[in-house]
């Protein structure tokens, strides 16, 4: 089956997906995204390798930065910004609360 028929196939299904306000990622998000997923891979790699807890941490957060990234550009629903930003605030409270731990926490 090409290409151009299984293409025509799916725009011919009824779901979730087959509205005409939601369109798949131009080729712009997709460089977007294999460049995000190159930053979140080169992390992952610096978090593996590093011995030094303090010095895993910025990596962490640049992880979880770029995860909230790819959601944005992959989903291809207004909702799917709404995920990545709950994500992105999420993994940004995670990486305020792992700092202010190895700080000292608060002091009284």
């Amino acid at each position: 089956m090409s290409e151009f028929s299984l293409f025509h196939v799916l725009e011919e299904l009824s779901g979730p997906f087959s509205s005409p306000l939601i369109t798949p990622p131009a080729e712009s998000a997709e460089l977007a995204t294999l460049l995000c997923g190159v930053i979140a891979l080169y992390s992952v790699i610096r978090i593996i390798l590093e011995p030094d807890v303090m010095r895993k941490l910025p990596f962490l957060n640049v992880f979880s930065f770029s995860i909230s990234g790819i959601m944005a550009l992959m989903i291809p629903h207004p909702l799917g910004v709404i995920a990545a930003a709950a994500y992105f605030i999420g993994s940004t409270f995670e990486s305020n609360a792992i700092a202010s731990t190895w700080a000292g926490g608060v002091e009284e």
